[in-house]
């Protein structure tokens, strides 16, 4: 009989800790996160959405869906990554990064699909599968950029590591 006793307090006390470490993790407002589809991937400026649906727009105007956001997608994991500036700004004004910045076309308005698509990457979505560079093939002319570990292919862009 004082076995069993003995063996119920023991599982009440536990029960009692863990009640008690629960109880203090919501107090501090701690709670798992939300699954990624129900949270941004990062918190953006609107300013910072405008620039990227910009680069999205003339880097990609004329792609499938898919490929604006995988553009997208490259600017915000090149943020994430430590050899990169860790802005939006910062990624698509590094020198020789994107020819658009160059050329001028990036200073263009961006259509609602660029927008969209900036948008989608920003909430999570990444169809490039972690990328960190993209280019057209036939346009390309990096020897380096060429030879980089190719992930996928979306329209005309080849998206690589």
């Amino acid at each position: 009989m004082v076995d069993g006793v003995m063996a119920l307090s023991k599982r009440m006390l536990l029960v009692l800790v863990v009640v008690i470490l629960l109880a203090g993790a919501v107090k501090l407002g701690r709670r798992p996160s939300p699954p990624l589809a129900e949270r941004p991937r990062v918190e953006l400026e609107e300013q910072e959405i405008a620039l990227l649906s910009r680069l999205v727009h003339a880097e990609a105007q004329g792609e499938p869906y898919e490929g604006q956001v995988a553009v997208a997608a490259v600017v915000l994991n090149r943020v994430d990554h430590p050899l990169f500036p860790d802005t939006i700004a910062g990624v698509i004004y590094e020198p020789h990064a994107f020819t658009v910045v160059a050329n001028g076309a990036l200073y263009q308005k961006p259509d609602d699909r660029a927008q969209a698509a900036a948008r989608d990457a920003v909430d999570g979505w990444d169809p490039s599968n972690g990328a960190l560079y993209f280019y057209n093939p036939a346009l390309a002319r990096s020897p380096w950029l060429v030879s980089r570990p190719k992930i996928k292919t979306i329209g005309k862009h080849v998206f690589a590591k």
